[in-house]
């Protein structure tokens, strides 16, 4: 039985249309005009024990608001979705003690107090017994390297060491799903660099599942084998990372190290140069042509080495990004 299971689930909401000037505001105080706007639009998903899933999307596409259903946090339009056998927004009290929601924008810590205190009221709220609780909090602070910051008020704290808390909190009681929402959003590269390492671990250890969503392709290569694209409410591509090079990249790169001495004039024939830094030059040509153009390549010049690789995945993403939104 999949863990996650999700049955043409949607989400609308009735957003006020508020138009300009002094009139039509006075007008709207009596007769309002509505639009319905369709956040989630019929998904229908399943996620299996310790997969650990990315969530991929334009803003405004609709990951955040299928997470929030999945947490219990809003109701569904329609639809049906169950999470452990427990269906999210009846907040059943079993449900809420096995999942967990980080939401890198939202703060669940007390901004004034130490972290290590706002650690006890998760204690106490999710009812962990003091053996249980000493024992996750120190893996937990080990793993991530924030013992000496417990005592300081979470105010002081950077952004990355900020997250690491937030992580914490999450994790205490044991969740068997956990769901994070741009957890390395604001993050600089060492902060995402460890996030990314930690998660790694602990899911692989744990073996819990995970429902990502991130705008950081890092993010995403790192940690997931699954990944899930949802445009306009509507999902577009479910399978691994991989296939979404395949499917929507119509070019490979060609990374050649020209003989000393050898010129790269001429190469434009062959490909769009996309970078050139002798004796190294790039060149974007089309997939179905790599073979054939290569031998040609090789027999009109001279070349030390030679390496085909896919696209950047953030140009492969924005790229089927931009042809959904059309």
């Amino acid at each position: 039985m999949s863990i996650i299971e999700i049955e043409q689930l949607t989400k609308s909401y009735r957003v006020y249309q508020k138009k300009e000037g002094l009139r039509e505001a006075i007008r709207g105080l009596f007769h309002r005009e509505y639009k319905t706007v369709d956040a989630v639009r019929g998904i229908s998903l399943r996620v299996e024990p310790g997969e650990f899933v990315a969530f991929l999307g334009p803003n405004g596409a609709g990951k955040t608001t299928t997470l929030k259903l999945l947490s219990g946090v809003i109701y569904p339009s329609s639809g049906s979705a169950t999470v452990m056998g427990f269906t999210p927004w009846l907040r059943d009290m079993e449900y809420r003690r096995r999942f967990a929601l980080v939401m890198g924008q939202k703060n669940q810590l007390w901004w004034d107090l130490p972290a290590q205190e706002s650690f006890r009221l998760h204690q106490q709220i999710y009812c962990i017994d003091p053996t249980s609780f000493k024992k996750t909090l120190d893996e937990l602070t080990d793993l991530l390297d924030v013992t000496r910051l417990l005592g300081r008020p979470v105010r002081e704290l950077s952004l990355g060491e900020r997250m690491k808390m937030e992580l914490i909190a999450a994790l205490l009681h044991s969740p068997d799903v956990l769901f994070l929402d741009e957890p390395t959003i604001g993050l600089d590269v060492v902060a995402q660099h460890n996030i990314q390492q930690f998660l790694k671990h602990y899911q692989e250890q744990r073996k819990i599942t995970i429902l990502l969503t991130s705008h950081y392709m890092k993010d995403v290569s790192a940690l997931c084998e699954r990944v899930v694209v949802i445009a306009q409410g509507i999902i577009q591509y479910d399978g691994s990372l991989s296939g979404i090079t395949d499917e929507f990249s119509g070019f490979k790169v060609v990374q050649l190290q020209l003989a000393l001495g050898q010129s790269h004039a001429g190469l434009e024939r062959f490909g769009e140069l996309i970078k050139i830094n002798p004796p190294r030059v790039s060149l974007k040509i089309p997939k179905q042509q790599v073979s054939k153009v290569l031998a040609e390549i090789l027999n009109t010049f001279s070349v030390d080495d030679v390496a085909v690789e896919d696209p950047p995945l953030e140009e492969v993403i924005a790229k089927m990004f931009h042809s959904m939104a059309n």
